[in-house]
Parts: structure tokens; C-alpha cells; sequence
């Protein structure tokens, strides 16, 4: 995946009152495939712009963006209250032209992969938080896309759930690899679960540092060689 001198302008208001907003300007990055890249930066920076261009749900107003078909799971789980655990995961299957069957049939492995065996017929408010949000990756998965682009996944989830959910995702991206964008406001999410963390400025968005994470997996917030790159993150994102 490349984007390239990506810019992305959005325009408000008509007349003399029309405004230009500058989402991302001169955003250039580069992830192989595989890698996970986690992407930090101050609230309006256009994190959310970078991956829905990536998806094809925008266009840049310029430079070029080349990835493999992506799938974007947003910031809210989004499941369908009427809907059953396995159909709700189903879901993407059904929306590319399968059957409820024939969805419910490829959705049944992964429940007991990702530890939601026995909870296939319960409906999402019977879920938990942390329930939910797998539910909605599983959805994100059979999708099928050879990229994943993740925005603020466990953004909603209180910090013992979120911590929970944060190795859970680790096993989840070791067992099933994608080259996956993981948008987060979490210094230290980022750097427990990426290879590598882009850095961006304020509005406009753009690349201001990358920092390699040092492999293997799991890692904890305590390792000194993350409590350095933490720090180094952080002076990008004061500097930027």
C-alpha cells in the first residue's frame, strides 16, 4: 500500500462565506504487506479521512493512493439489534451476495476462534462490550479484503476491556495476518500492537515521524524499549 503526496480539502458554507478546510496535506506512506501500522495523532488531524481513502469511500484531491481492496470497521460496532451474534457477523457475506445460510455457515468457525463459542444466538444487547467489538471484527474479517483499516476499535471500552481486547487482537492478527491500518489516539495501544507507528501532525494531516516496534509479540507497556519509543512519539506529536 502507498499514498503518495496525498491531499484531501474539504469546502463548507457558499459565497464569500465558503471556507476551505485542509483535512491531509502532503501525507506520504508506505506499508508492506503483512505489516500492521498504527497511525497516532491530535483529534482532527484527518486519521479517519487517511483510511476511508484508503477504502475507495473517498477520492484525494491529490497525489495517489494504491492499496489492495480494503475494508474499514469504524469506531462503533454497529451491529444490527434484531440481528443474532452469527448473523451480524455474517453480514458482509450477505451484502456480497450470499445466503443467510451460506453466511451463517462461514461465520460458525471463527465464534469459537475467537472466543465466542455458545454466544452464536444471542442478540448484541445481550452481549458484552468487549463481545460486541469481536463480533464486529469477525464481520470486518469476512469481509474477505486483503487490507483491514481499524478506527479507534476499543475507543468506546472501559481500560480494563480495553486492555483485554487489545491482546485479544494481537492473537487475532497473528492467526489470521493482514496488512492493517489501526487508527488510534493511544500511544501505547499503537505501540503494543504495530510494527510500525506514523506519527501525524495537527490539521493538516501529514507524516511527521515512523518508529520501528521492536518484533516479537506480546509485548507489555513495562518494556524499556517501548517506554523509549513512547517517549519519542509523544515529542513527535508535541512537535507536530
Amino acid at each position: 500500500m502507498v499514498l503518495r503526496d496525498v491531499e484531501r480539502v474539504f469546502t463548507t458554507g457558499r459565497g464569500r462565506r465558503t471556507k476551505r478546510i485542509e483535512a491531509l496535506a502532503g501525507l506520504t506512506l508506505r506499508v508492506q504487506p503483512g505489516e500492521v501500522v498504527a497511525v497516532v495523532g491530535p483529534s482532527g488531524c484527518g486519521k479517519t479521512t487517511l483510511l476511508e481513502l484508503v477504502c475507495g469511500l473517498q477520492a484525494p484531491d491529490a497525489g495517489a493512493v494504491e492499496a489492495a481492496p480494503a475494508v474499514l470497521m469504524p469506531q462503533r460496532d454497529l451491529l444490527l439489534p434484531w440481528m443474532d451474534a452469527l448473523d451480524n457477523a455474517g453480514l458482509a457475506r450477505r451484502v456480497a451476495g450470499a445466503s443467510r445460510e451460506e453466511a451463517r455457515v462461514a461465520a460458525r468457525p471463527l465464534f469459537a476462534a475467537f472466543g465466542l463459542e455458545g454466544f452464536e444466538e444471542q442478540r448484541p444487547a445481550a452481549l458484552s462490550g468487549g463481545m460486541r467489538q469481536r463480533v464486529a471484527f469477525l464481520r470486518t474479517l469476512l469481509a474477505g479484503k486483503p487490507v483491514l483499516c481499524l478506527d479507534e476499535p476499543f475507543g468506546a471500552l472501559d481500560a480494563l476491556t480495553r486492555a483485554e481486547m487489545q491482546a485479544w487482537l494481537a492473537c487475532a492478527l497473528a492467526t489470521d495476518p493482514r496488512t492493517t491500518l489501526l487508527v488510534t489516539h493511544d500511544v501505547e495501544e499503537a505501540l503494543l500492537l504495530a510494527d510500525r507507528v506514523a506519527v501525524l501532525s495537527s490539521r493538516p494531516g501529514r507524516v511527521v515521524a515512523e518508529l520501528e516496534v521492536p518484533a516479537p509479540r506480546p509485548r507489555r507497556a513495562t518494556d524499556s524499549a517501548l517506554v523509549a519509543l513512547r517517549e519519542q512519539a509523544m515529542e513527535a506529536l508535541w512537535a507536530g
